[in-house]
């Protein structure tokens, strides 16, 4: 009997083990490790941990992704392969014509869509189309335009999305303690004030990861996020305190619609 149940033991942790194993996406792994990324950005896989954060999210290759203000591409060079194939990815707003035009191979099936808050203009994504919505550091960026337009592009979102979709924030987070200006000009912002924005377009909160947390990073630099690494604003001016800080401090928070 104890051999029994000694081996049942053995054969669950096997079963576990080779679960783990297939839940693995080899896939995000090889787009993550691709030849067409750029040294400069590779280098800040250590602080933007790009596998788990979009394992946290849940991103599959067949899903249609959506990311709000790609800009210069960061994520947009994992994000377009992996989802070449079998996907699609949406780049709403600013993305960069000449990183798209770099690679053929990488970037010919990036959608390009209308995103401006300002303007509430939002045509990336028909209504109830999208599998997933992913933000990297840009709330803080919305702020500024007050809370009424902050909730209006939060509703946006939540309408591109199929029920049961995901949306996936990462951004600059300061800490409760400090008062967020009603301008974030620090680039930080209140976790809270994420999520009381995205509830109020009807999204749930579904968890919260520490991924991308920093804990050296108190929030309270001169001249805002920007003077930690990969910016460095004040150039020479406690640089080497900078670099020994590194990334700003993230929160990294996943919401769903119901």
């Amino acid at each position: 009997m104890k051999r029994f149940i000694l081996a049942a033991v053995l054969a669950g942790l096997a079963g576990t083990a080779l679960a783990a194993n297939q839940a693995d996406d080899a896939q995000l792994r090889a787009a993550i490790a691709g030849s067409h990324r750029s040294s400069a950005n590779v280098a800040r896989d250590t602080w933007r941990h790009p596998y788990e954060t979009l394992t946290f999210f849940g991103i599959k290759p067949t899903m249609t992704v959506v990311e709000l203000l790609p800009e210069g591409g960061w994520y947009t060079e994992i994000l377009a392969p992996y989802l070449r194939q079998d996907g699609k990815l949406i780049g709403a707003g600013l993305i960069s014509r000449t990183l798209l035009e770099s690679n053929p191979a990488v970037y010919d099936k990036v959608v390009r869509g209308a995103f401006n808050p300002p303007k509430a203009i939002y045509n990336f994504a028909p209504p109830n189309s999208v599998d997933m919505v992913l933000t990297f550091r840009n709330v803080h960026n919305f702020v500024e335009l007050g809370d009424d337009k902050v909730k209006e592009m939060f509703k946006a979102l939540y309408t591109s999305l199929k029920p049961g979709g995901v949306l996936g924030v990462t951004d600059h987070r300061l800490p409760e303690s400090m008062p967020q200006d009603a301008k974030a000009t620090s680039g930080y912002i209140h976790e809270s004030y994420v999520i009381r924005m995205a509830e109020s377009a009807g999204f749930k909160l579904a968890g919260k990861s520490e991924i991308n947390a920093n804990p050296k990073d108190k929030a309270d630099h001169k001249g805002g996020v920007w003077a930690l690494p990969p910016t460095l604003a004040n150039r020479d001016e406690d640089r080497t305190k900078y670099q020994a800080i590194g990334e700003s401090d993230r929160m990294t928070l996943k919401f769903v619609k119901p």
